[in-house]
């Protein structure tokens, strides 16, 4: 699908869905709220979702983003951020006698419901995910012990249980949906009684942004995905593609875009994690067409429309207006 060596890229196809999903949009808004009703400053542990750019902005509105709870004056304002939080760091938080809003995303918190649901019968866990990432060290935390981490096949040989036919299995929500189903296999190969969720962990917006990027990567020459390096589901949309012989870039903005990666390259795929709003993808529209495209078509696709609740305290407004205003 090649144009000709040198040749700018002609066309950008949009990936849709793309971009800022529900539970995104609620951390953010909760965190501008509670600017608007407390006033600045407010502290948010960990950054409230993995972009540079939502955390830039909110720093600029009064945000004060951190990791030890020790760096929070006694009696200020503090949000968790969408990647949930240890029981361990909540029980700090609350004996500092901090105002607490969770911004955690509804759907990890269901993973940690169930945790503690099914340790209170007696399962241990084994937990697919990342090693390091903040919504894993969340899940984990919510146990003092039985929670197994595999981030591969090779890490599911290595568990040792003290009872196999009480297993349970837990995902990472924003992991590559490929990867979370071939290492699930493994286990269940190893420990064929092992429970499973009722619905799989891995968020909708990821199962339907990487379903977006198989669409597209096969009618592409080249994919960007806008996104920070920190952010899981964005790094994920660039390996789907990449696995498909789609070269694939990720970019924090419009300014890290290299002319060299398009030359030849006629038709352009746009997508965003779900941490990165819209207003970044326009941008690299706009520097696309610096490079030479002249049109744009957005792909057929799921048209999201789930909302979440603002914790209580923060006002009943329908999200809707602020979303919009993001985006």
């Amino acid at each position: 699908m090649a144009a000709a060596d040198g040749a700018a890229p002609q066309e950008v196809l949009l990936a849709q869905p793309r971009g800022f999903c529900a539970g995104v949009d609620r951390a953010i808004e909760i965190v501008e709220r509670a600017l608007t009703r407390f006033g600045a400053p407010i502290y948010v542990r960990h950054e409230i979702v993995h972009n540079t750019y939502v955390v830039n902005d909110l720093k600029a509105k009064g945000a004060i983003f951190i990791e030890d709870l020790a760096e929070v004056p006694p009696g200020a304002t503090l949000v968790f951020s969408a990647h949930g939080v240890s029981q361990a760091v909540r029980a700090e938080a609350t004996e500092r006698g901090f105002q607490i809003f969770d911004a955690t995303c509804p759907l990890v918190t269901k993973v940690h419901v169930e945790v503690a649901k099914m340790r209170r019968e007696g399962y241990e866990f084994i937990m697919i995910g990342h090693k390091g990432h903040p919504e894993v060290e969340g899940t984990m935390g919510q146990l003092d012990s039985g929670i197994h981490l595999v981030e591969d096949v090779a890490d599911v040989a290595q568990v040792q249980l003290a009872d196999p036919s009480r297993l349970a299995v837990v995902t990472q929500t924003t992991l590559s949906v490929d990867d979370a189903a071939e290492i699930l296999a493994a286990v269940k190969a190893r420990f064929p009684q092992v429970r499973e969720p009722k619905q799989q962990d891995i968020c909708y917006a990821t199962q339907n942004r990487q379903d977006a990027v198989k669409l597209l990567s096969a009618e592409v020459d080249v994919l960007i995905v806008v996104g920070s390096p920190t952010s899981s589901n964005s790094n994920r949309l660039r390996e789907v593609a990449e696995r498909r012989g789609t070269p694939a870039y990720m970019v924090d903005n419009a300014d890290e875009l290299q002319g060299a990666w398009f030359d030849g390259r006629a038709r352009v795929g746009l997508t965003a994690g779900a941490s990165a709003p819209e207003l970044l993808v326009q941008q690299v529209i706009e520097r696309l067409r610096s490079f030479g495209a002249v049109s744009v078509r957005k792909m057929p696709g799921v048209e999201e429309t789930i909302e979440f609740p603002l914790p209580m305290g923060l006002g009943d407004k329908s999200m809707a207006a602020s979303a919009a205003s993001r985006s």
